[in-house]
């Protein structure tokens, strides 16, 4: 058993979450250990408690508590991924380099683990190495049943550059929903700060993300400010219409939460627009009826950023999942005839 050490961070290791830097330096500790002691202040960075997700900065002391050594412990090897997730996360690649990895996430598909996800995006990553050591490391989210662009860094120096990049706001992602009715203006900025509701059993699963008008976002513990700007592409009667999304924060369910209190929820969204709610022309309810899906259909678009390492932009476009198809296929809308990015022409 090593004694307490206190280590710093050094280059090339800041931007990265705790956990991950402290699996890399001790990795026969497992997560749930490391989960553990951060819990009960073991660990703790410049002398303060901390979250296995709070970012790590240059410069920082980490106190490290009294470990096992790797013989004292059996680590649990890692889960071998199947043939048949090695051929569909492989099969999700839309652009491969030395430094990214771009997938396609389908909808359904958790990013990362949590409670009573085992399987999911970040596990996969083992069968995304190409030859590289290490699996590639999430540098950003997408809601488990939100498809589309999702990058992925091959390496720990460019998942720093890319995770500062989206935090600057650098890097500019869009979104294709249908929602319910129209919205009004059809092109508009919705404000609305948001505010973790309380959830619903042990580890809060059903969480909820409620809007705050601006004007009480600062009197509002918890909150945050959020903005989404939006772009009705085409509409069917009053009924549904196609919308472009661009979060311009990137909180927790923004998108949904920001259509659902317009009064236009995204179609398919149990959690904001009500499951049992059945869209029938009046502009409200999450579902279309007939034999239209009744997933969320929120897609990520496309993602546009300049390469950490090239200096060269970069856009990324990819195909809707196969639910939203056959409903664009149903309401006859056609994905040549709207412009890439509805919003480039405003700027």
């Amino acid at each position: 058993m090593s004694g307490v050490q206190t280590l710093t961070i050094a280059a090339g290791e800041d931007g990265q979450r705790l956990d991950r830097w402290f699996r890399a330096k001790f990795p026969h500790v497992s997560q749930g250990r490391i989960e553990k002691m951060c819990r009960k202040g073991e660990i703790r960075v410049d002398g303060g408690r901390v979250k296995p997700a709070t970012r790590v900065e240059l410069g920082q002391s980490v106190r490290v508590p009294p470990l096992p050594e790797p013989g004292e412990i059996t680590a649990k090897p890692k889960p071998k991924v199947s043939d048949a997730d090695t051929k569909l996360i492989q099969s999700c690649v839309l652009y491969r380099d030395d430094h990214i990895i771009a997938l396609n996430k389908p909808p359904g598909l958790p990013t990362q683990g949590g409670s009573k996800q085992t399987r999911h995006v970040d596990g996969l990553a083992e069968a995304l190495k190409f030859g590289y050591d290490e699996k590639p490391r999430l540098v950003h989210r997408l809601d488990k049943d939100t498809s589309g662009v999702l990058i992925l860094a091959r390496t720990r120096q460019i998942a720093g550059a890319l995770t500062s990049a989206f935090r600057s706001r650098e890097t500019r992602k869009i979104y294709w929903a249908a929602v319910a009715g129209v919205p009004k203006p059809t092109l508009g900025t919705i404000k609305y700060g948001l505010v973790k509701a309380p959830g619903h059993g042990a580890k809060g699963e059903a969480e909820k993300m409620l809007c705050i008008h601006p004007r009480d976002v600062d009197n509002t513990p918890g909150a945050k400010r959020a903005v989404t700007d939006y772009a009705v592409l085409s509409a069917l009667g009053g009924r549904t219409s196609w919308v472009a999304l661009i979060p311009v924060t990137g909180r927790t369910h923004q998108l949904r939460a920001h259509m659902a209190e317009m009064g236009h929820p995204i179609v398919g969204d149990g959690k904001y627009g009500g499951s049992g709610q059945e869209n029938l022309g009046d502009g409200w309810g999450a579902q279309l009826g007939g034999e239209l899906s009744r997933k969320l259909h929120l897609h990520a678009r496309s993602l546009r950023l300049v390469h950490p390492v090239t200096g060269n932009p970069l856009t990324i476009t990819a195909p809707l999942p196969e639910h939203m198809k056959r409903t664009w296929s149903f309401l006859q809308w056609q994905e040549g005839d709207v412009p890439e990015d509805p919003f480039e022409e405003l700027e």
